[in-house]
């Protein structure tokens, strides 16, 4: 149940029958000692009729109190009023919750909407390094949360397939390749090639010259040029593919820039003939005067060389995603960096009349503990294999030193298991806008906000049933008995499971991960409160079943708002 949003409309019902008006204004209590909720609208109400809050408040209190699932409604400081739910509505509510074991009490959204999520996108012929893996992480957790929730979804990986690179990759290739290392390992020859005919292109003319001239042999359809250019696309695909497996991050589309080539001349003919584009120094630009916020530098769509740039090909994207995707929404996950290229698509897509919602979704840089840049000794940045291989070995290490419950054919899997969900969990507990340190030492760890607590929190949980050989089935059966929270353990447990369908709302709604993994986390901590505090399996009947319906509960939620970030949670650690 959206637990908010019930309070809410109680707050708004207790408003309209005492003062005539619905302004609820319902927030979670900054102290949970004072309340659960706090309804603030009242002193809005009380400035807009000229009477003091306190007044007004006391009667809506008094409504509010009578209802079932409030046990107090207390007026406090200038009137606002602090609510405590009923820990027996709270037991019935929970009850109903484990019932749905489908859904865990989240409703799917009550409009569905047709949403395309543009993650990742990375290079073709190169390797992916830890640069990426923001976009990625963040951009399938938001995937993930979106589906549950019962959008339409479509993730895009926009790789860059196309442009500059392949003009110096054909002559690259050709001057200093080597066959048998391209076979062997193909993306890094590959990298390897593109920085010394780049450097090549720095130092002769003559070569950057032919590498422009090859690039343009590719664009008129040179055979084999485009023969050159698949073997670099399929190789390289193969290679994000190995990445993108261990991460367990999907697509449901790979369209890149070289999709979007032939609709590049009409784009900028069409920005022409409507008036949106002219030409400034040899370029077609589109500029926005009548709006400072967009900056002084124009919008580029063609180079005074006849080369088309990022911007165009985001235009042909936005055309595709509506005309034949039938996209009602596009959410772009890229650097916080590249605000303004995106405020100033949106704004000349808006001039064409494209009627979509278009969002950016922004996120800050991953630091090393020094606070520099990530990167590796040789000063380049680090390759995601090798972060996540040291992931790997870390987690090892950390199941080795603290004797986890592991046998010894499972020690690979749990450390895969750990160390891609520290890594992830790293990124997505940050508030995405936020840059933050990248540490081992934090995210390897079974103490503290990391993945592996958690992960370790769940498995806690399964352990208690496999303890107490539970059938954790019969705990929600049609004979069974609401929980009966009575310890305070017991109550602020249940209050946050009753919380996760409006964080999974809330972390959507701003396309948000951290949302939920603080919600994971207050969660692992309270259940822990409640386990020091309140014995399951040596309870007594009923409490013993009542308790362990609150244990499955947490569980199932740890497991689905894990599964929802796209870290895995193993059962035995």
């Amino acid at each position: 149940m959206l637990l908010r949003a019930f309070l809410e409309e109680l707050a708004a019902g207790a408003m309209e029958r005492t003062q005539g008006a619905r302004v609820p204004a319902l927030v979670r209590a900054a102290d949970p000692a004072h309340g659960d909720y706090q309804v603030n609208g009242v002193m809005g109400l009380a400035k807009q009729l000229g009477k003091k809050p306190r007044e007004l408040a006391e009667p809506v209190a008094a409504a509010l109190a009578e209802h079932e699932a409030v046990a107090s409604a207390e007026v406090a400081g200038p009137g606002f009023i602090n609510l405590k739910l009923r820990p027996e509505w709270l037991g019935r509510a929970l009850l109903e919750v484990a019932r749905d074991a489908e859904r865990d009490g989240v409703p799917a959204a009550s409009k569905r909407e047709r949403i395309v999520v543009d993650y990742s996108g990375p290079n073709i012929a190169k390797e992916m390094h830890v640069g990426h893996i923001r976009s990625t992480i963040i951009g399938d957790a938001i995937y993930r949360l979106l589906k549950f929730l019962g959008h339409d979804v479509v993730g895009d990986n926009h790789v860059g397939d196309w442009g500059k690179q392949f003009g110096l990759l054909s002559v690259g290739m050709r001057r200093f390749g080597d066959e048998a290392a391209l076979a062997a390992r193909p993306v890094q020859e590959l990298d390897r090639i593109y920085k010394q005919s780049n450097a090549a292109a720095d130092a002769d003319p003559a070569f950057a010259d032919q590498a422009r001239a090859e690039l343009h042999k590719l664009q008129h359809g040179d055979a084999e040029n485009i023969a050159l250019w698949n073997r670099f696309a399929a190789v390289t695909r193969s290679e994000l593919e190995r990445i993108y497996a261990r991460l367990d991050v999907r697509f449901d589309l790979w369209r890149g820039e070289s999709a979007y080539e032939a609709e590049l001349p009409g784009v900028v003919q069409t920005l022409i003939e409507r008036g949106i584009a002219r030409e400034d120094q040899g370029a077609i630009c589109v500029f926005f005067d009548d709006d400072p916020a967009l900056g002084k530098s124009p919008f580029i769509v063609r180079k005074k060389d006849g080369a088309y740039l990022y911007a165009t090909t985001d235009i042909a994207t936005v055309f595709y995603r509506r005309d034949v995707l039938g996209a009602e929404r596009c959410i772009y996950v890229v650097d916080q960096r590249q605000k303004q290229h995106f405020q100033q698509l949106f704004a000349t897509v808006r001039k064409l009349g494209v009627a979509i919602e278009l969002e950016h979704v922004g996120f800050g840089t991953v630091f090393g503990r020094d606070g520099k840049p990530l990167k590796a000794r040789a000063g380049e940045m680090i390759k995601l294999s090798a972060l996540l291989d040291e992931a790997e070995e870390r987690s090892a290490a950390l199941i080795a030193q603290e004797g986890l419950d592991v046998e010894p054919e499972r020690m690979a899997e749990l450390a895969r298991t750990v160390g891609i969900g520290a890594v992830k969990y790293a990124d997505l507990s940050q508030n995405r806008l936020s840059d933050y340190r990248f540490d081992w030492d934090k995210l390897i760890s079974l103490k503290g906000n990391s993945g592996p607590y958690l992960q370790y929190a769940h498995a806690r949980v399964c352990a208690i049933f496999r303890k107490g050989e539970v059938d954790v089935a019969r705990l929600a059966a049609a004979d069974a008995q609401p929980p009966q929270l009575q310890h305070a353990a017991e109550v602020a447990l249940g209050t946050e499971l009753l919380r996760f369908a409006d964080t999974l709302y809330d972390a959507a709604r701003g396309s948000e991960p951290h949302v939920l993994c603080e919600h994971l986390f207050t969660l692992a901590q309270r259940f822990s409160t409640f386990y020091e505090h309140c014995p399951v399996l040596k309870a007594d009947e009923p409490e013993r079943r009542s308790r362990l319906l609150l244990c499955w509960l947490t569980q199932r939620q740890l497991a689905r708002g894990l599964g929802l970030l796209g870290i895995d949670a193993p059962q035995r650690m």
